[in-house]
């Protein structure tokens, strides 16, 4: 009997003890859980805390509404955009904006330097949707009004002084830069901004009409038709990497092509646009996929009836839907910095050249903006719980 009574005991401690490992395999269990869900909690509130704190960022960086404020009213600004109301700061965001009011290096026509006002004035009409690439730009890019380059109107090294410092600067804060110019000159200055922050050559995409490789010109070295030949020299960009696109002269001689060709430019004149679109635009691909680039476009590209304002006009040049359709083979590519010159107001016609140069920065953001958009992860399959979401 004792020895039963024994076993029974036994049993029932055993009983006991599973009972009592269970409970407390049960009570882990729900501490886990409960510290999984707190843990949930507490990312979600970080989340919501980013998005908050990103909405109200990109809140500040988008172009004023419509509905809010007509298209007629405020102060004009790029795009709309606010505007940076520091001088010389850069602003937490991916791309600022900047007027570059220079023309000193301009050989014929004068007025270059009002262009900034114009397509501040023209932005009156910009919106924020490309309808080509789908995309809300602002929803993806946080871009503001870095205000104007204070560049001496007289004195060209004093200017590229001024532009290579406000270049660096935006740079080295890891923001993308766009300048509308003012004449070619500033694209070198802006080049040796980004060279000085970053450290290295980039690929360039120049789209214009001349090739701007000339040597020294009344009685100076740089001016807008030498930036090219200087960028190489100074180490500025490469080579290997530059394109070309819409060249048509006028030139004084074969000679006028001569440095381009000799140092591996990839050139696609404006014939070849006009013949074979794809072509020019796979050409485009090709170089930018290579490396960082910077865009210039010298809005003379065009055919005088599509941008009658212009330093230099002359027949036979792309149309604005040509130069769409080159601005957004860029899509995909590393863009570091970007502008938009020798846009002339005083001999514009309506307005249109000042559009023209609206689109373009339209154009490019939207590029950069698609860009991003395709380098983000894929959205998660999964659910909060870890559990695959179903279809």
């Amino acid at each position: 009997m004792a020895k039963k009574r024994k076993a029974r005991a036994a049993l029932v401690d055993a009983a006991r003890a599973e009972r009592l490992a269970l409970a407390k395999q049960r009570a882990e269990q729900r501490g886990r859980a409960q510290k999984t869900k707190a843990e949930r909690e507490k990312a979600a509130a970080k989340r919501a805390a980013r998005q908050a704190e990103s909405a109200e960022k990109r809140a500040g960086s988008r172009p004023t509404p419509t509905e809010r404020l007509p298209r007629f009213a405020g102060v004009p600004t790029f795009l709309r955009l606010p505007v940076v109301q520091e001088a010389g700061s850069v602003p937490d965001v991916d791309v600022l904006l900047c007027g570059v009011p220079f023309d000193a290096g301009s050989s014929y026509r004068p007025g270059a330097r009002l262009a900034p006002r114009a397509v501040r004035d023209a932005s009156a009409l910009a919106r924020g949707f490309s309808a080509a690439l789908g995309i809300d730009v602002f929803d993806e890019l946080r871009v503001a009004d870095g205000g104007d380059v204070a560049a001496s109107p007289h004195d060209i090294d004093a200017a590229l002084d001024a532009i290579t410092a406000r270049a660096e600067a935006i740079a080295r804060s890891g923001v993308i830069g766009g300048y509308v110019g003012g004449d070619q000159t500033a694209t070198l200055g802006v080049l040796r901004g980004i060279h000085r922050a970053k450290l290295k050559a980039v690929g360039l995409v120049h789209i214009d009409a001349h090739s701007n490789t000339a040597g020294p010109a009344w009685g100076r070295d740089i001016h807008h038709g030498s930036v090219v030949r200087h960028a190489v020299s100074e180490g500025l960009i490469r080579p290997d990497w530059t394109v070309q696109i819409g060249l048509r002269g006028p030139y004084s001689s074969s000679g006028d092509l001569a440095f381009a060709m000799s140092h591996g430019f990839e050139i696609v004149n404006v014939d070849e646009v006009k013949w074979d679109l794809h072509s020019a635009v796979s050409t485009l691909r090709k170089i930018v996929r290579q490396g960082p680039v910077y865009v210039s476009v010298d809005i003379a590209a065009l055919d005088p009836s599509q941008a009658p304002g212009v330093g230099i006009p002359w027949p036979g040049g792309m149309t604005s839907w040509e130069l769409q359709q080159i601005l957004r083979a860029l899509v995909g590519s590393e863009i570091v910095g970007f502008d938009v010159v020798e846009i002339c107001p005083p001999f514009d016609v309506s307005e249109i050249t000042a559009h023209v140069g609206v689109m373009v920065l339209q154009e490019i953001l939207a590029a950069i903006a698609d860009t991003r958009r395709s380098a983000r992860p894929a959205p998660s399959t999964r659910d909060a719980r870890g559990g695959r979401i179903s279809a």
